[in-house]
């Protein structure tokens, strides 16, 4: 079921944007963590963040969830630098929706309906989850979605001994 929702033309250009890092591009300005909303009938941009903006930011993983408010909805875009067992980095883009159980009934329906035009917009991302829960924003929970050798994120170690069994 579709919502009738359009994706605003800044989100497309957004995503283009975050999806291709041009090798003259100057890394501060990477982008790193976007949220979008949905507002007088379009998916639009709400919050960006940039690689310039985390200077001096010890726990990038918290720093990005303390942006997401538990009883709102939001669509999310991160450009998540990981490691895997092998010593190899990656970085890769993930699109979440986060929709708390919190979050207004009414809310998480737009949301979950206007979902599939973004999703197409961002064709070709990797890694695509719902979160509706915030005890399932952390490490585990993400390294379990990027892979079973991931050993860490945004340069946190993944600590293995609390996986909740996703």
């Amino acid at each position: 079921m579709s919502s009738g929702v359009q994706v605003s033309d800044a989100v497309k250009l957004l995503f283009e944007e975050m999806k291709v890092m041009k090798k003259d591009a100057d890394e501060c300005q990477r982008l790193r963590f976007a949220m979008f909303l949905i507002a007088d009938g379009a998916i639009i941009v709400d919050k960006v963040v940039r690689e310039k903006d985390l200077e001096g930011v010890e726990n990038r993983f918290q720093y990005f969830r303390g942006m997401l408010d538990d009883k709102t909805c939001r669509y999310v875009l991160y450009d998540c630098h990981y490691e895997n067992d092998e010593c190899s980095k990656k970085e890769d883009l993930v699109f979440f929706m986060w929709a708390p159980d919190n979050a207004d009934i009414k809310e998480k329906m737009a949301y979950a309906s206007s979902k599939g035009p973004l999703g197409k917009v961002f064709s070709g991302v990797k890694f695509v989850k719902q979160i509706n829960d915030p005890g399932e924003y952390h490490l585990d929970y993400f390294a379990d979605l990027l892979g079973k050798n991931t050993v860490t994120i945004e340069g946190c170690s993944v600590k293995c001994s609390h996986k909740k069994g996703h």
